[in-house]
């Protein structure tokens, strides 16, 4: 995969095997120790120098006294739903919090590609067995989605590269022993590409060989249409990453309703866009509709996303809305979803309905929200921040 052009890491975890090269020939030591020491951070996920055995007693007291260590981020609640999902309330050094969410996939799961179950088998990874996690990349949201408990309270500020990639190795830290992490979803609290140069770090970490090694297209990035920051992924990353677009509405004025990132960037510009990223062959763009009951809901919906992303490669994952305090909008009756579904497949478009995980502890899609020190859902009015182009 090509390497982007990254600015330097700012903490220990965010640093790539050549700058940790770098950093130990400055103190004297062989280079290839910095393989060595991102092997150990990134690929078993030992944090502690005293236990890097292959590693000279004097370096592991260095790494010790330049802070190398915890992660940058205390678990302080963890939440088990019914389904096996668990979902984790992770606190900054600062006092902000995240949320990520660690998902086992079903043995019948409609969400999983044919060529990923297979791959899974030939592993040897018995079905069930395989986890994706959902990682945030932001504490809060600036975009504003009326459907999403993210953005409630505004945002607060980005997630560094190596917050971004502990929520990870602590999600990892956490699995039984025959759980695999297999799937990392940048679907949790934040836009991803508002928060570009440290989501970009974050991906070649997460993908680097000698640490954590997942496939690019196992690791999907979402995004509202921030059509100049997509443009940069594409270029950065030769369209390797798994893309993922929120639609969730098929004309300006609908969209722009529910998304105010429209107003920016409207459907035309979207959709002109996702038509030059490079995919690889056999790979297709996810569709994510949000379907709320009167809004956007109706088959004539269906049949007009169709016509929208005419030659653009995608699959679609119809989302019923999941309940959220801060809205009384609703998901349509099964029966309409199933319409909708069924109109799509109707007119030659993959579509599948994405099954409802973790909501009883709130960890669904678009139930991911800001909590404060005591541990309650913050309130308060949306604030949209002016998009940043990337």
């Amino acid at each position: 995969m090509k390497t982007p052009t990254l600015e330097p890491a700012s903490h220990w975890l965010a640093r790539l095997p050549e700058e940790w090269c770098a950093v130990l020939e400055e103190w004297g030591e062989p280079g290839y120790r910095g393989k060595q020491v991102f092997g150990w951070i990134h690929k078993r996920g030992v944090l502690d120098p005293a236990s890097m055995t292959n590693l000279p007693k004097s370096l592991r007291a260095k790494l010790k006294d330049e802070g190398v260590g915890p992660l940058p981020l205390d678990v302080v609640r963890a939440h088990d739903a019914s389904d096996k999902t668990r979902k984790l309330l992770v606190r900054m050094h600062d006092g902000l919090d995240v949320e990520t969410v660690l998902i086992p996939q079903l043995v019948k799961d409609p969400d999983v590609d044919d060529a990923d179950r297979s791959e899974d088998l030939k592993a040897g990874l018995k079905p069930g067995t395989v986890v994706t996690q959902c990682i945030s990349s932001q504490v809060g949201c600036a975009m504003g989605c009326v459907f999403c408990a993210s953005g409630v309270a505004g945002l607060q500020r980005h997630l560094s590269a190596a917050e971004i990639v502990a929520q990870v190795i602590e999600g990892r830290a956490r699995l039984d022993d025959e759980e695999r992490l297999r799937n990392v979803v940048l679907m949790g609290m934040g836009e991803p590409l508002h928060n570009y140069d440290e989501v970009a770090r974050a991906l070649v970490l997460l993908t680097h060989p000698d640490g954590i090694g997942l496939s690019t297209r196992r690791v999907t990035l979402s995004t509202s249409g921030l059509v100049p920051a997509i443009d940069r992924l594409a270029k950065d990353f030769d369209g390797k990453v798994a893309l993922a677009i929120s639609l969730h509405a098929v004309d300006d004025e609908a969209r722009s309703k529910i998304m105010p990132v429209n107003r920016k960037y409207p459907l035309s510009e979207l959709v002109a866009c996702l038509k030059r990223y490079p995919m690889p062959k056999r790979r297709r763009i996810t569709i994510e509709y949000t379907l709320i009951r009167g809004v956007n809901d109706d088959v004539r919906d269906a049949d007009r996303m169709v016509k929208l992303l005419k030659g653009v490669p995608v699959k679609v994952n119809l989302i019923p809305m999941n309940p959220i305090a801060e809205s009384a909008l609703e998901a349509p009756a099964w029966d309409g979803v199933h319409a909708f579904r069924d109109r799509l497949r109707e007119r030659g478009v993959t579509a599948t309905i994405r099954r409802q995980r973790g909501n009883d502890v709130d960890a669904a899609c678009g139930q991911l929200a800001l909590y404060g020190p005591d541990g309650e859902r913050k309130e308060g009015r949306r604030k949209r921040l002016d998009v940043v182009e990337s």
